[in-house]
């Protein structure tokens, strides 16, 4: 198993085509858009850049990652002869089946199929396909690069063959594979959704401000970064999706996302990504608060 196709170089997808890459497997790195593709080998690079600095790799070494990635604009070119596909698009089920559709159709018969999805059912997403024991979860963490764990997610149809190769490659990228079932947001972010939801509550009662909401959790439970930071992070729209996702598949009330969420992502205040959600990351400003705005 030396070619892995990534589909998607966003966050996710150009850090886990890095994170293969770097362990010397051949990567396609696929997307629709030459623009995100151009953005996520700018990403990749930086990253690697950032590791030289620091000594954790030589020059060489990042040298040799990049020359491991090919980018493709075309799916069915980009996985025509991977071993194993990984899927790291936006959390759209509509468009997960599709692409899943579309990689039963061009990959060969034994290419395993997995997808980065961080809540989306697997064997939902298996059973578009003709080969759903050849389908399976690989959720890893962000940052890929550096974050060990991998959650690995069997379907109802998942083999035993299936899940031992992702296992067994996940160590191959000095990972830390954890089995899951099938569930609606996995463990993950099972438990991690619903503390960010109650952390946007809690603002949204007016209980406390942003800063002071992620200075408890940081000083009080020795979390590394506050919940609203974190879902700054994450993205607040992926925030949402994975609420809803949960919320539809459990029907308790206990994952139903915050208005305060709701509104920000319609107001297209998305984190990070966006340069403002619960924090300003405008170039003139260090991650200023903006929770007058949003609290009530």
């Amino acid at each position: 198993m030396k070619n892995i196709a990534v589909i998607g170089a966003g966050t996710m997808g150009n850090g886990i085509a890095h994170t293969f890459a770097q362990s010397d497997y051949k990567v396609q790195l696929i997307d629709i858009s030459q623009d995100s593709l151009d953005k996520g080998m700018a990403t990749i690079t930086k990253n690697l850049d950032r590791m030289v600095a620091k000594e954790k790799i030589s020059e060489d070494d990042k040298k040799r990652t990049l020359a491991n990635i090919t980018t493709y604009t075309n799916l069915e070119d980009g996985v025509e002869y991977a071993s194993l596909v990984v899927e790291a698009a936006t959390e759209n089920l509509d468009l997960k089946l599709k692409i899943f559709k579309d990689l039963d159709q061009f990959c060969s018969d034994d290419t395993i199929l997995a997808s980065n999805t961080s809540s989306i059912s697997i064997t939902e997403i298996a059973a578009v396909t003709s080969r759903p024991e050849m389908v399976i979860g690989m959720h890893f963490m962000n940052p890929v690069p550096i974050m060990k764990l991998v959650e690995i997610i069997k379907g109802y149809s998942t083999s035993a063959e299936t899940y031992n190769t992702v296992e067994e490659l996940s160590k191959k990228l000095n990972k830390v594979p954890v089995e899951v079932n099938d569930y609606p947001g996995f463990v993950a972010n099972r438990i991690l959704m619903p503390m960010i939801n109650e952390a946007i509550e809690t603002l949204y009662n007016g209980v406390a401000g942003v800063e002071e909401i992620d200075t408890v959790m940081k000083l009080g439970m020795a979390h590394p970064m506050g919940p609203l930071q974190l879902a700054d992070f994450i993205g607040l729209d992926v925030c949402l999706s994975i609420l809803n996702v949960m919320y539809d598949g459990f029907k308790n009330p206990k994952y139903a996302p915050c208005p305060l969420l709701v509104n920000m992502v319609m107001a297209g205040k998305m984190g990070v990504k966006s340069g403002e959600g619960f924090y300003d990351y405008a170039e003139s400003k260090k991650a200023e608060t903006v929770s007058k705005q949003f609290a009530k």
